[in-house]
């Protein structure tokens, strides 16, 4: 009696799991299915006529998510062009994500340009001036990278990616100069 109550418990234990794992899964199929079919329809439709900049940036951040960073990078461009001036703040979100496709790429250079870009526009983007910071990190430019991670920090007090990277940073510089 004893070992078929244990066996009832241990069958519905894991029966419980799997439902959990198929709906887990499901989820995930569904909303796969949902973003792919959000990117073919872009991509049909901007291979076919000229689309807005919502539409473009829609595209290049799917691509993103994708690791697609080229051809992001494209969209991004295209996404630019037809920003209206008065959408400014939305110039700089595009000028971020293209730094962020250029950055994923190594081609730090034109991934500051692209930083910078977007800070001309909005000088208070914590986000672009961590990744600026990031980007003159990989370029071994200690200083400039502390310079844009206290400048988000300015922006931004509870900034963690900023004060961790600082710090690390200032601990970097500190080690360097005594052992010179």
């Amino acid at each position: 009696m004893e070992n078929s109550n244990l066996l009832l418990i241990y069958l519905a234990t894991l029966l419980v799991l799997l439902t959990i794992a198929a709906v887990l899964v499901i989820r995930q199929v569904l909303k796969t299915r949902r973003i792919e079919g959000t990117l073919n329809r872009l991509q049909n439709k901007l291979s076919k006529e000229k689309g807005t900049a919502k539409e473009y940036y829609e595209l290049a951040s799917l691509l993103l998510d994708k690791k697609l960073y080229t051809q992001a990078a494209v969209y991004l461009q295209q996404t630019l062009k037809q920003i209206p001036e008065e959408e400014a703040e939305n110039a700089a979100l595009a000028y971020n994500a293209l730094g962020f496709a250029y950055f994923a790429q190594e081609q730090y250079d034109l991934a500051i340009r692209n930083y910078k870009e977007a800070l001309k526009i909005a000088p208070n983007y914590a986000t672009a001036l961590n990744n600026l910071g990031h980007s003159y990190e990989r370029k071994q430019l200690i200083s400039q990278a502390l310079e844009a991670y206290e400048a988000a920090l300015e922006v931004d007090p509870q900034n963690a990616t900023a004060r961790r990277r600082a710090n690390s940073l200032r601990k970097r510089l500190v080690t360097s100069s005594s052992s010179s």
